[in-house]
């Protein structure tokens, strides 16, 4: 059934489409892709499952624990390995500073948990609700009620808030926002903190949805949410979450109808035909720069 679909569709964009925000709220404003952001999600799924299961924690603390982990994770990131290079390395040079530091926590994360994939408990008491022909978990209504929230509590930052002015006001213009007396280093910290505490919200959500929690988890996740925000349009917050959940329906579509070895590439695809057709993605604006 399509509506069956298109729910679970929904739910798995809208983990989507947390980590797109943090690709697309870093790009906004340094004009860089944090291509370690995927195994900061892993990261935060592993830390959920840690407080979970070593310190009996219920799940709303252990969710609250594995971000305020992230954000201090990704805020040393950025001080470690691209706070370095800014204003003095090419671009280029930032890039391989972040495949650098992905493959890094990947290993690391190997070497602390193996390559086994570990399991929540049963935290959560899943009822199943049947609306017609719709069947509509409990975990389900968690994860899209948690993603909501927090999406809105992210552009309420962003717009109505001193420190959200400023991240506007960088992303404009890093050199004028300095001028006018923000400081940009705290300001750029503070996104790389917000994003990966989105990523580490998406990361334990996954954990739990699935069952499942792996060290390489966030590699191909990282991808699908880069094209999610490719897809809604690099640096613009409504548009990752509209890339993100697009790209969860999509792919849910896909292998209910055509076949689950289509998954992957039905993302990546979408990037390929965004690319060539609309370059700056659904939200995104066109920038005429004179030369």
């Amino acid at each position: 059934m399509i509506w069956q679909q298109l729910l679970n569709g929904l739910t798995l964009g809208s983990t989507y489409a947390l980590i797109a925000l943090g690709y697309t709220m870093v790009y906004g404003i340094i004009q860089l892709i944090n291509f370690a952001h995927g195994e900061i999600y892993m990261i935060g799924a592993f830390v959920g499952l840690f407080l979970v299961v070593n310190t009996g924690l219920n799940i709303g603390v252990a969710l609250l624990g594995a971000m305020a982990f992230c954000m201090v994770l990704g805020m040393l990131v950025e001080l470690i390995a691209y706070r370095p290079l800014r204003g003095r390395a090419s671009r280029l040079s930032g890039i391989i500073s972040a495949i650098g530091v992905s493959i890094f926590l990947s290993t690391l994360m190997v070497l602390i948990a193996q390559t086994n994939t570990r399991r929540y408990p049963d935290i959560i008491n899943i009822q199943t609700f049947q609306v017609g022909d719709l069947q509509v978990s409990s975990l389900q209504i968690i994860i899209l009620v948690v993603a909501t929230l927090l999406m809105v509590g992210l552009q309420l930052l962003v717009q109505k808030t001193r420190v959200g002015k400023a991240m506007r006001a960088c992303s404009q213009d890093l050199d004028a926002a300095y001028l006018m007396g923000i400081n940009v280093n705290r300001i750029i910290s503070f996104t790389f903190a917000i994003g990966s505490a989105l990523a580490a919200a998406g990361g334990v959500m996954v954990g739990i949805y699935y069952n499942a929690v792996w060290p390489y988890m966030g590699t191909m996740a990282g991808l699908k949410a880069f094209a999610a925000a490719i897809l809604g349009g690099i640096g613009s917050i409504p548009g990752a979450m509209i890339g993100g959940i697009t790209l969860g329906v999509l792919e849910i579509l896909g292998v209910a109808y055509l076949s689950s070895s289509y998954k992957d590439a039905i993302a990546f695809g979408i990037l390929i035909l965004v690319l060539i057709i609309r370059p700056q993605g659904i939200m995104g604006q066109k920038i005429t720069k004179k030369v």
